[in-house]
């Protein structure tokens, strides 16, 4: 049995507020009516019904356009009158009826050409709807576009008005003549014109002549200076006319009973139509409510139970949103474990807006509307609803605010059930505390008893700690910011709350010798216990807050591992692209060299017997090998560095990985059996070719080209001659293109890059790259054009530049070149 107590329930909790906003959201009275018969249910297949509907037009609202939304008529009034023989309908209500049948096959064809799997429920609903295009076209033969009878509505009809044109023509030519002679006769002012009384075209005259024109006085001006007179000559003209008009009414009577004859058969049908487009309003304005208060259809069983996050109050909403506040939502859960919620916290710390939420949500879900919760909550359905809250004392049934408590209690424990929710304010409160909080605990252990749901709140701390030591019952607290003594408007389950008595009536200015005089009384033990409640509260939102911030940290490190993971991922793979792209090009040189060298060998041959010739190829040949040494020179250093640099930062990021031996490392390295002056070495890390100049007995100071460096023995390789000049022509071969290639990417580089609108990990890898370049080609000043906005991008940017070895320091530019939304990097 659905049951809800007591009788003004919806004004209790404020449902009657939000009928008027879903009739204020109704297009027509079809839909209005609809709202008034809305009712508390807990048929659960009706209701998951109701709610889909709802949540597919709600679909239609936010994505969808052109959905029909004019002349929501209601006619049934008239399709009822004309089932009576001889009964028709009025023009205007003909025109009515023709723009909502086209509104309801609108509707109607608007949901057939949707996809086959969308909107089902919707769909449901055109089943029985009949809208016969028969009926809109002998609508349309009878009234035109502005809802007029048409002059060939039918032949007779055409007639008469041919025959009243002519009529009218006639008489208006007369008139226009009488009245030009009576103005050339001085009868009637220059200015006047015909007009119209009693349906009657006369006139106007000067109330002194009245007599010299012959005719009928019709009517006369309220200051009695001007008559009205319909001359004689036109008066059988004017008879004739309105005759014809007479016939003219007749015959549209005519025509409209006879087009109510001719749907009588379908009126049964085009009733269903109306309803339906009543059901389409009704639905249209419950998705609408949806839209503005955020509601959704949440995950619904058929058994008892609430779970909801972040739900709010529609109507609080609604009201703080005009103020552009907002709501602080709520948390709340009720399960057949713990069914029995009770919370307690200061006054006007939101406990009713608490209650008054639970009940208006649930009684809102179970009336078929959207509630505004999070999409993860789950709701329940119950079979009765109680609410006790504010003052119900009545002087004429001779009840105090207690007792009509007491009555609400007794018909609480008479016919409350486990599928019952009950809401209780200020429970046990209106006669002397120790007596009402010992009726109020075995009232509320008689309801834990039944298992019942409940939301109860309370001041009395025998209460909590009955909740606290009993199964099924759960302590709750609206939490308080004791340092600023402001409500939180925040439900925390899990532990009572104080009621701050003291500390509020501090705040206010109560005399501090009233406030010792009360701890006295009541004695410091009370008074500890409700101060360890609020260090308890203390304590555990500081450790909430610990354990958030720690959360944060560990996955900021989590996103900087992967990161990391990443870029080194994308720095093996750069290395490997690097040293493919190299030796390509090593190759192409050394093609490049061959050929040339043939090319002079075959020139020389074509001209041995020129000896000038020869010499002059020869001086080519050793010129370009000048040439290609020189470069080599001046570039083998300034290449190693670079080089150098770029396998620091690697090996910097690489810290916590195993090291990766390179491939020289991999080389063994023979120890000659003896070491002297002028021997050729190879020294571990470089492909340049050294000669000993000087020897000690642990390092050797070797000659790479024009650099003399002194190194440790066991770093260098001894090699032959012949190896020696092998090495030295590959190497001298390969360097030109390199240095060309070195030189041309110098010239096209640009020391300044531009992230804004990247994400942040886009941005950071082309930062890596961009760092990357600006080593190797030797550039020590970088500018990032990363912008300003909320600073987020710049900060990661920054802590990423941190990390990197090679960056010496970084600051903003100057502030008349971009001040704070550019980054300057200097690279050591």
């Amino acid at each position: 049995m659905t049951l809800v107590y007591p009788e003004n329930f919806e004004s209790k909790i404020g449902f009657d507020k939000i009928r008027e906003l879903l009739k204020g959201r109704c297009l027509s009275d079809l839909g209005r009516e609809l709202v008034d018969e809305i009712q508390f249910s807990s048929n659960y297949e009706q209701l998951t019904e109701s709610l889909s509907l709802v949540n597919e037009f709600v679909i239609i609202q936010r994505e969808m356009e052109n959905f029909p939304t004019s002349y929501y008529f209601d006619l049934r009034e008239a399709l009822s009158k004309i089932r009576i023989e001889g009964r028709f309908l009025e023009v205007q209500e003909l025109f009515d009826l023709k723009r909502s049948l086209e509104t309801i096959s609108g509707i109607v064809r608007f949901l057939k050409q949707t996809k086959e799997d969308q909107f089902p429920c919707l769909k449901r609903l055109l089943s029985g709807v009949q809208v016969y295009p028969y009926v809109i076209e002998r609508i349309d033969a009878i009234l035109n576009k502005y809802g007029k009878i048409k002059d060939n509505a039918s032949p007779e009809l055409a007639r008469i008005r041919k025959d009243l044109l002519t009529k009218q023509s006639g008489v208006s030519k007369r008139l226009q003549s009488i009245l030009k002679k009576a103005q050339d006769d001085g009868l009637v002012e220059d200015d006047a014109s015909v007009a119209m009384r009693d349906g009657r075209a006369v006139i106007p005259i000067s109330s002194a002549f009245k007599r010299k024109l012959n005719g009928i006085v019709h009517d006369e001006s309220s200051t009695g200076k001007t008559s009205y007179v319909e001359p004689a000559e036109v008066v059988e003209l004017n008879n004739e006319i309105r005759e014809l008009e007479y016939a003219e009414m007749r015959e549209i009577v005519k025509i409209l009973t006879v087009f109510s004859n001719d749907i009588r058969p379908y009126l049964p049908d085009l009733v269903m139509a109306y309803e339906f487009l009543g059901r389409i309003d009704f639905i249209r304005a419950k998705a609408i409510y949806a839209i503005d208060i955020n509601g959704i259809k949440p995950y619904m069983e058929n058994k008892c139970q609430l779970d909801w996050e972040s739900a709010v109050h529609p109507l609080l909403m609604l009201a703080l949103r005009r103020e552009n506040r907002k709501v602080v939502p709520l948390n709340i859960r009720l399960t057949p474990q713990k069914h029995i919620l009770l919370i307690s916290g200061p006054n006007a710390g939101g406990k009713s807006v608490c209650l008054k939420t639970v009940g208006l949500l649930q009684y809102m879900l179970q009336c078929g509307l959207l509630i505004p919760v999070k999409e993860n909550s789950e709701t329940g359905i119950f079979d009765k609803l109680f609410i006790d809250i504010g003052d119900e004392q009545s002087i004429e049934n001779d009840l105090s605010t207690y007792s009509s408590h007491l009555m609400n209690m007794k018909f609480f424990l008479k016919n409350s059930n486990d599928k019952t929710l009950v809401l209780i304010d200020e429970f046990g409160t209106g006669t002397e505390p120790m007596l009402g909080g010992a009726i109020a605990e075995s009232i509320l252990s008689q309801l834990n008893e039944m298992k019942t749901f409940g939301v109860i709140t309370t001041h009395y701390t025998n209460l909590k700690h009955f909740a606290s030591s009993t199964e099924g019952i759960e302590n709750s607290a609206m939490m308080y910011d004791s340092a600023k003594m402001e409500p939180l408007f925040q439900l925390d389950i899990g532990k009572p709350g104080s009621s701050f008595a003291f500390e509020i009536a501090r705040k206010i200015g109560l005399p501090e010798t009233i406030l010792q005089d009360a701890t006295e009384k009541i004695g410091k033990d009370h008074i500890n216990f409700d101060k360890h409640l609020r260090d308890i509260v203390r304590d555990k939102r500081y450790w909430e807050t610990k354990r958030m911030k720690i959360h944060k940290v560990e996955k900021s490190l989590d996103e900087l591992a992967e990161k990391y993971e990443t870029d080194l991922s994308q720095l093996d793979k750069q290395r490997k692209e690097i040293l493919l792209k190299a030796r390509q090009e090593a190759e192409q040189i050394l093609s490049e060299a061959n050929k040339r060298i043939e090319n002079t060998i075959r020139e020389i041959r074509e001209n041995q017997a020129d000896k000038e010739k020869t010499k002059q190829i020869r001086a080519k040949l050793v010129e370009f090998k000048q040439e290609i040494e020189d470069s080599a020179t001046n570039q083998d250093d300034l290449i190693n560095q670079k080089i150098q640099k770029l396998k620091e930062k690697e090996s910097r990021r690489n810290e916590k990985r195993p090291e990766k031996k390179s491939t020289e490392e991999k080389v063994k390295v023979v120890e000659p059996d003896e070491w002297k002056a002028g021997d050729k070495v190879l020294m571990a890390g470089n492909s340049n070719v050294g000669e000993i100049l000087e020897l000690n007995e642990k390092n050797a100071v070797v000659a790479f080209g024009h650099i003399r460096t002194s190194v440790n023995r066991d770093k260098l390789q001894k090699i032959t001659n012949n190896e020696a000049k092998k090495i030295h022509r590959t190497y001298n071969q390969t360097m030109p293109n390199i240095n060309k290639g070195l030189s041309e990417k110098r010239l096209s580089f640009k020391t300044e890059v531009d992230v804004r609108g990247q994400r942040a990990e886009e941005a950071l890898q082309i930062i890596q790259a961009f760092i990357d370049d600006a080593i190797m080609l030797d550039f020590s000043e970088l500018r990032i054009l990363h912008g300003k906005g909320n600073g987020i991008l710049k900060e990661m940017i920054r802590n990423y530049l941190k990390t990197e070895p090679v960056v010496k320091s970084f600051r903003d530019e100057h502030v008349q070149f971009g001040g704070a939304g550019i980054t300057i990097v200097e690279i050591g």
